[in-house]
Parts: structure tokens; C-alpha cells; sequence
């Protein structure tokens, strides 16, 4: 059995390991510092980290996020 995991522990996972499960909507929100509506807005854009369905709900691979947030950084040091 798993603990819950802490905000503090979800910003991690991007500098250290990733978790052994896919991340929620909230997670993601989370981690970002954002509203859960950022996260909802980013997926109908297309412009956030890469999601997929399972039935009705969203998932985010945590190797996925970690791509999308090393582009993100890529991008703003070709942007300087």
C-alpha cells in the first residue's frame, strides 16, 4: 500500500524519480502551482503536458511531463 502523496513530493518527481503511477488532473495542478482550470484549459489547447483518456478520465505519463517540461525549459534559454 502506498502513501498519499504530498505537493511537495508531486514538484519533486521532476527533479528526482518518477512515481510509480500515472498522475491525475490535480496532480498536475499540483505540481504547477496552477488551478485546476489551467490544466483543463492546457488540454483543450493542446499546449500543456500530453494527457490521455482511461474511459472518462484523464491521465499524464510522469516521463511525459518531464519531457514536456524540459522542452519548456529549452525553449525559454533559445528564447534569452
Amino acid at each position: 500500500m502506498t502513501t498519499p502523496t504530498k505537493p511537495s513530493d508531486l514538484r519533486a518527481t521532476l527533479r528526482g524519480g518518477l512515481p510509480d503511477r500515472y498522475l491525475t488532473p490535480d496532480d498536475i495542478a499540483e505540481m504547477f502551482e496552477v488551478p485546476l482550470e489551467t490544466v483543463y484549459q492546457w488540454r483543450r489547447k493542446r499546449t500543456g503536458p500530453p494527457g490521455f483518456r482511461i474511459g472518462k478520465y484523464v491521465r499524464y505519463d510522469p516521463a511525459d511531463v518531464r519531457a514536456y517540461v524540459t522542452r519548456c525549459k529549452s525553449a525559454d534559454q533559445e528564447a534569452a
